[in-house]
């Protein structure tokens, strides 16, 4: 007779953090989670096959994620091999047609299935898209100095519903249409905030390659109203990239989103320990405090 291990404090806290995550897996069961996937993580093998594990292990529980993903370092290097020059104007890559058709082929093509694949060797069901596919996102440019660079002005969700009837797994380049059919390609944060306001999501995250937003301190703020990121902004503690983020956040919010979160993509099970995790983890904004000690 095989003899028993003596159980170890490690099983001990594992059999602890599931049982707290009980109430919060009956919380989110039916929930929308639109996940911005993108920075580091997207670049590490490794890194790109837990983010899968946990977006498959959120949808066995029952809720309905989406990732939408950039591709930015993926974009630069397939430019540089076709020696196709990039301008930029106020830090923003000027998209030309060839640029964009470089865009897409990236976008659509590698990066998508790249996700794709992963989640699927992990057990889940994927379908990649682009904000194209069934006239989900029309844009208009967005500045006319920058091309076709897009800005959403419509969000159809009708294929995503279908999606998630199906047990499937969006996963979105954010690319977009104009209403004369030309392409348009959409910074990811922003696709993935229009996105979540149409389907007036649970929950935005919005991984990034920083901790959350820090305070005058550098101490990540876990838990901001709208108010307070713009008094932060004012301030100038907010700053530089964390602007767009947190713009995006407010413009999700104000659209329907519950709440927004901007953690660290890069930090282990990141999306687990926000969603069915009493701590949390990074930065989220929403309008107001919880009411009970369930996040809401």
């Amino acid at each position: 007779m095989k003899k028993q291990k003596p159980m170890s404090q490690d099983w001990f806290a594992t059999a602890r953090t599931l049982s707290e995550a009980l109430p919060y897996l009956q919380r989110y069961a039916g929930a929308i989670v639109v996940i911005k996937f993108g920075g580091h993580a997207m670049g590490d093998a490794e890194e790109m096959a837990s983010f899968a594990r946990d977006v498959v292990l959120m949808r066995q529980v029952g809720v309905n994620p989406v990732i939408v993903h950039g591709g930015g370092p993926m974009i630069n290097e397939m430019l540089g091999k076709l020696a196709i020059h990039s301008d930029f104007v106020r830090g923003k890559r000027v998209t030309d047609v060839a640029t964009m058709e470089v865009v897409e082929m990236v976008l659509s093509g590698a990066v998508n299935k790249r996700i794709v694949q992963a989640i699927q060797d992990e057990g889940g069901r994927a379908v990649g898209l682009s904000g194209k596919d069934g006239g989900m996102v029309t844009c208009e440019a967005d500045d006319p100095e920058l091309g076709l660079v897009g800005r959403p002005v419509a969000v159809n969700t009708d294929l995503l519903h279908h999606l998630f009837t199906g047990g499937f797994i969006p996963v979105i380049a954010p690319l977009g249409m104009g209403r004369a059919g030309e392409t348009y390609n959409i910074n990811g944060d922003t696709a993935a905030g229009a996105i979540a306001a149409a389907l007036k999501a649970d929950r935005l995250l919005l991984l990034t390659d920083v901790s959350g937003v820090k305070n005058a301190a550098g101490e990540v703020v876990t838990q901001l109203s709208p108010a307070h990121v713009r008094e932060l902004t004012d301030a100038g503690v907010i700053a530089g990239g964390m602007i767009p983020k947190t713009e995006t956040a407010l413009a999700a919010i104000d659209g329907g989103v519950r709440a927004v979160v901007i953690l660290d993509g890069r930090a282990p099970n990141a999306c687990l320990l926000e969603l069915f995790t009493d701590h949390g983890a990074g930065s989220i904004i929403r309008d107001s405090a919880p009411q009970t000690a369930l996040k809401v």
